[in-house]
């Protein structure tokens, strides 16, 4: 049985950072990327203290193992993950419903990596469930960006609601698309 909750253990953590490297672009095949999609930052134990510090994580487990995790990441932590910067700034250009996404109190989502034995089981949806009504008293929306090319990523944020509202291309010339999710449709910010 799956169980979703918040990080708050030193052991969530460094089960986080596992998960994560398994998934991380540079270790996985051409083929993996393509199916199964991937990740694109490395998050360190410190840095992975410091957002938790701010917010929990929302962790999935089942039998006290992490199979999936969404990262909380606030404006806060902005200064922490240089290669997010690009992200932060962009958000500080854009509009969404007529003003600037950098004047909403939004959540942003640090990442979201479920275990390949875990796909296709509902666990995306339901880590994205918990993430929503754990933030959605707090903060106006969630917000992230996925690369472009990451289609696996794209079509499952589609599918969980997530509206893409801009692209841009970084320092490294990777084309990003940014989406929002709108805790519910009748939210107006």
């Amino acid at each position: 049985m799956i169980i979703y909750t918040t990080s708050k253990t030193s052991q969530d953590l460094s089960e986080i950072t596992i998960l994560q490297k398994s998934n991380l672009r540079q270790n996985l095949t051409a083929e993996e990327i393509q199916n199964q999609g991937f990740l694109t930052v490395s998050y360190g134990l410190e840095t992975l203290q410091k957002m938790q510090d701010i917010e929990r994580h929302i962790i999935a487990k089942e039998n006290g193992k992490l199979v999936g995790y969404v990262l909380a990441l606030t404006k806060k932590s902005r200064y922490d993950i240089p290669v997010l910067a690009p992200m932060f700034e962009t958000f500080e250009l854009i509009q969404y419903k007529e003003k600037l996404v950098s004047y909403y109190n939004y959540i942003a989502i640090g990442q979201i990596c479920i275990d390949k034995e875990y796909r296709a089981n509902g666990l995306f949806d339901g880590c994205y469930e918990a993430y929503k009504n754990h933030f959605k008293n707090k903060y106006d929306f969630a917000i992230t960006e996925i690369a472009t090319d990451n289609k696996r990523s794209r079509a499952a944020h589609k599918r969980n609601g997530f509206k893409e509202i801009h692209t841009y291309k970084d320092f490294n010339d990777v084309e990003w698309v940014i989406v929002i999710l709108e805790w519910n449709d009748a939210n107006d910010c």
